[in-house]
């Protein structure tokens, strides 16, 4: 350890920084935006303690390495004393005592090196494991969220709070946790110190705290505001940046860099303005701190001086009080300037605490049962279901699907053909009303086991990284690559999968554009023949293909369909003419049904439709 010259066994520690980057630390604003209070702190820190506990060995391991070290640095002024005190004899320098008392000195600050070394190591190996513990917990809890939630809350937060949050949780972890434990105890050790040598040296020291205690709240009222403030103008820095990566095409397509560039210095800007004041605000506690510390020694040099003149006390005795001085005053010192980073902790880890305490998917019901294959019965009873309360999307929607029929859902945007569809794979559950397949309400199958009978190609096309072959097999991991390769030239993509360079071993990645959009749902439609379900979902599956393929793909989906149910989500009604059943869905409800020639016949809203799609091509 660095020593100083006044003899203090425990020079002062600046508390660290808040300083960071837009970008540091596992996304933009990883450093900045956390430094708002806890709404319920006290809450916060309960439910933080909890996965403390996990690590209680390592933590009592820390705790009585700790103890020990106090007990050894609070020793040391004791020590500075005798030392002086044998310098200044009557009868001469007692140099024999004096080379005693300096090794004892050099055997306290080696010790309270090594402690502090091994303290250091336990405790940042625990805070790892505690921080590694909370990211899986809240991964974990991601994956058993509702879609609900996941519509409800943007990609940007969610990442924010499993990034930036959990990455400041585990910085003051690291940084603080040690530091506020030592320095409450070297408070109290000093304290019991101090009174040992001397009462009224005791108060002089004393009359610190009020100060220090006045002048955090006082700084720490001011600068919370403007930290605030740096958070939501982050956010939206945040935001601003987010669109601009995600929509670079759009933004070169139609010039509008300069505007881009503009918004963002505007922003950048307001973020500036409040974080210089929040930086100011909190950069005025430690020099107010130290006027306040040297006022300590003041009054301590003064009172002590007084009691050494009167013969009450030896100028060792103030020389080791004016060392234990300084060990009481500066925890209170690193304490306070902990107090933000404490703050933005707490902050964070109550964002991530409000995730983990969302509730999940329902569980099933005590007496589910596996599905096993069913036969494709499918049917809806007067269901109605509402995104938000109040607002129906379907009403009183009732409807039966023969096992392997082939059901098309047409409609306009937003009139609720894709909300059946997660009815019936229980993405949401029905307001009202039941859903049934084989005869039993979905809601007495378990969920696992009820969703392996889909194989679903929805409208946006997920890809994650890793090669072709892995994104066709992901809903069969033991896919031989035999099967990959049938299923592949079921949905007529083997063949631009062999173009390329490494053809199924080619590596993807969910949000490039290596591939086109028609490859991707190429791609998709792979992975669900080779899922092999009784149950076929396509939302719009040839939307993004050109004609051509379109007619392969249609080949795909009569293969794909035949001797299984199959619902099919279409705009272009050329694509559904061989459907067995035609349902037109208008405004939530079954305005038609039948099949193509019956519905032509009736000469409805779906035969306008077709005629006006029909004389569109023409």
């Amino acid at each position: 350890m660095n020593n100083q010259p006044t003899g203090s066994v425990r020079p002062p520690e600046a508390a660290p920084p808040s300083i960071g980057r837009p970008g540091g630390g596992g996304g933009p604003g990883s450093r900045f935006a956390p430094h708002a209070k806890a709404k319920d702190a006290r809450g916060t820190f309960r439910k933080l303690l909890k996965f403390y506990f996990r690590e209680a060995k390592s933590l009592f391991v820390v705790l009585a390495l700790l103890l020990v070290d106090t007990v050894i640095v609070v020793s040391g002024p004791r020590f500075i004393g005798y030392g002086i005190d044998a310098i200044g004899d009557k009868g001469g320098v007692n140099f024999h005592w004096a080379y005693i008392f300096a090794l004892i000195l050099a055997g306290v600050y080696i010790c309270d090196w090594a402690l502090n070394t091994a303290q250091g190591v336990i405790m940042n190996a625990a805070s790892q494991r505690i921080v590694r513990t909370l990211r899986k917990a809240l991964f974990d809890k991601l994956q058993k969220l509702p879609l609900t939630y996941h519509d409800t809350h943007t990609h940007g937060e969610l990442m924010s709070r499993l990034t930036n949050d959990i990455e400041n949780i585990s910085v003051t972890i690291a940084q603080s946790t040690t530091q506020l434990v030592s320095a409450a105890i070297t408070i109290v050790g000093s304290f019991i110190m101090m009174m040992s040598l001397n009462l009224y040296m005791t108060l002089a020291a004393l009359i610190t705290v009020p100060l220090v205690l006045l002048l955090t709240k006082f700084v720490a009222g001011r600068s919370r505001k403007m930290f605030v403030g740096q958070q939501a103008q982050l956010g939206r820095l945040n935001g601003a940046i987010e669109e601009a990566v995600g929509g670079q095409k759009i933004i070169k397509a139609f010039n509008m860099e300069e505007k881009i560039i503009d918004k963002f210095k505007s922003t950048n800007k307001n973020l500036l303005h409040y974080s210089v004041r929040a930086q100011i605000w909190s950069g005025f506690l430690m020099p107010f701190m130290n006027v306040i510390t040297n006022l300590g020694y003041v009054c301590v040099a003064s009172v002590g001086g007084i009691l050494a003149v009167k013969g009450i006390i030896t100028i060792g005795t103030i020389g080791s009080f004016t060392s234990y001085s300084r060990q009481f005053t500066y925890p209170l010192n690193n304490i306070a300037g902990m107090f933000n980073n404490l703050q933005s902790a707490l902050a964070g880890a109550e964002r991530v605490f409000e995730i983990l305490a969302e509730a999940e998917e329902p569980e099933d019901v005590p007496d589910a049962v596996e599905i096993g294959i069913p036969k494709g019965e499918v049917r809806f009873d007067n269901v109605t279901f509402a995104y938000v309360p109040g607002v129906n999307v379907l009403k009183n929607v009732s409807f039966e699907v023969k096992p392997g029929q082939k059901v098309a859902l047409v409609g306009e945007t937003g009139a609720g053909k894709t909300t059946i569809v997660n009815l019936l794979t229980r993405f949401y559950d029905a307001t009202s009303g039941t859903v049934y397949i084989d005869g039993i309400d979905i809601k007495n199958y378990k969920r696992d086991s009820l969703r392996r009978v889909f194989s679903v190609v929805l409208q946006d096309t997920c890809l994650f990284t890793g090669t072709i072959a892995d994104n066709i097999r992901y809903g069969r991991p033991d896919a031989k690559d035999e099967e990959v390769a049938e299923a592949a030239q079921a949905a007529n993509a083997d063949v631009f999968i062999r173009r390329l360079k490494n053809g199924y071993n080619t590596i993807v990645k969910g949000d490039s554009d290596s591939l086109s959009q028609g490859q991707r749902q190429l791609l998709a439609i792979s992975r669900a023949a080779l899922c092999r379900a009784p149950i076929l979902i396509l939302d719009e599956a040839t939307s993004s293909v050109d004609t051509r393929t379109e007619l392969h793909i249609q080949e795909a989906i009569l293969r794909l369909t035949a001797g299984c149910t199959s619902f099919v989500i279409a705009h272009r009604l050329s694509t559904i003419r061989d459907a067995d059943v035609i349902m037109v869905v208008k405004d939530g409800e079954i305005e038609e049904s039948g099949s193509h020639d019956e519905l032509i016949a009736k000469n409805g809203l779906y035969a306008q439709m077709y005629y006006s799609q029909f004389e569109q091509t023409e």
